[in-house]
């Protein structure tokens, strides 16, 4: 476990927190939603990636350099923000106070496009970002160089379970967003073949995908080793489907399951595989038409057109 401190002046800025592993949908942007909390309270996860302001369009920086910052195929622009930025729940936050010249958002909130805009209450150094606009997962993140952090007693986390739908019936946000990246994972591993998933839940949030995303052939059948997903996930793909279960259980979303694409593309991205061109060209088609490709998941594959 860990406190995060001021660099600084030393004064405490969060509770007691015990470090996972940062969630798949971190920087996801889902619809037009409102969303819940990133973290769990009493948890934090550090993002190893380039994070925030400023950013550099790919054009500017080219394929050498970009793959030097492990982003192997054309983004629209790339963070030159630090690496190691630290996530909390917002409640787990202390004495930091909000910088008002920096409270800049989309919509509902505040996005941190201007660079961190909170501030320590003791010293007025910035030391992290507030993330509550609409389409982000609520969170603040800890600037790397402006917070340290200081050993505290172990405390156990407890795993909470995430079924992939909620309360409201709907397809969970953080199912889309792992299911996206464990998306990209197995058309990487398929080296252009096709690929056929299990039964059940499986069937329902992977095999349109992989459908549409891969050719025709004798396929390979995908196994839970197969797949990256967190713990609390992967055992319901052995499950049955929602509507075949117990009558508490909501029922199944009328509309199909559809993986982020923003989030298969950014994977994609930081795969050296990418250059292959069988890859390449899967990551360009979905590129092209990311805001119609998830339609066409729900298409059998002679339907798809990407001009559509």
């Amino acid at each position: 476990m860990a406190v995060f401190e001021c660099a600084g002046c030393g004064a405490e800025l969060t509770a007691r927190l015990t470090e996972v592993p940062l969630p798949g949908h971190a920087h996801q942007r889902y619809r037009h939603d409102l969303l819940p909390a990133l973290m769990e309270p009493g948890t934090y996860a550090v993002d190893p990636k380039p994070w925030g302001p400023p950013w550099r369009k790919w054009d500017e920086v080219g394929e050498e350099e970009a793959a030097a910052r492990g982003v192997y195929a054309p983004v629209y622009s790339l963070s030159y923000g630090a690496e190691g930025w630290v996530v909390i729940a917002p409640g787990d936050g202390r004495g930091m106070r909000l910088i008002p010249e920096r409270l800049d958002g989309y919509c509902y909130g505040v996005d941190g496009r201007e660079g961190p805009n909170l501030a320590c209450e003791r010293c007025g150094e910035p030391v992290a970002t507030r993330i509550d606009d609409c389409a982000k997962w609520q969170a603040v993140w800890l600037q790397p160089e402006a917070v340290r952090a200081v050993p505290s007693a172990e405390r156990p986390v407890e795993e909470t379970d995430i079924p992939p739908v909620t309360a409201e019936g709907r397809w969970d946000p953080r199912w889309e967003a792992e299911v996206g990246i464990a998306l990209a994972h197995l058309v990487a591993a398929s080296d252009g073949a096709s690929l056929t998933v299990p039964s059940g839940l499986w069937e329902k949030v992977f095999a349109p995908a992989l459908a549409v995303l891969l050719p025709t052939g004798e396929p390979r059948m995908v196994s839970v080793d197969d797949v990256s997903m967190p713990p609390a996930m992967v055992r319901w793909l052995g499950l049955p489907l929602v509507k075949d279960r117990d009558e508490d259980t909501p029922p199944g979303p009328w509309f199909p399951f559809e993986p982020d694409v923003g989030l298969f593309l950014d994977t994609l991205t930081r795969m050296p595989a990418v250059r292959e061109p069988w890859l390449r060209e899967i990551y360009d088609r979905v590129r092209a038409t990311r805001y119609r490709v998830v339609r066409r998941f729900c298409l059998p594959k002679r339907e798809w057109n990407p001009e559509a």
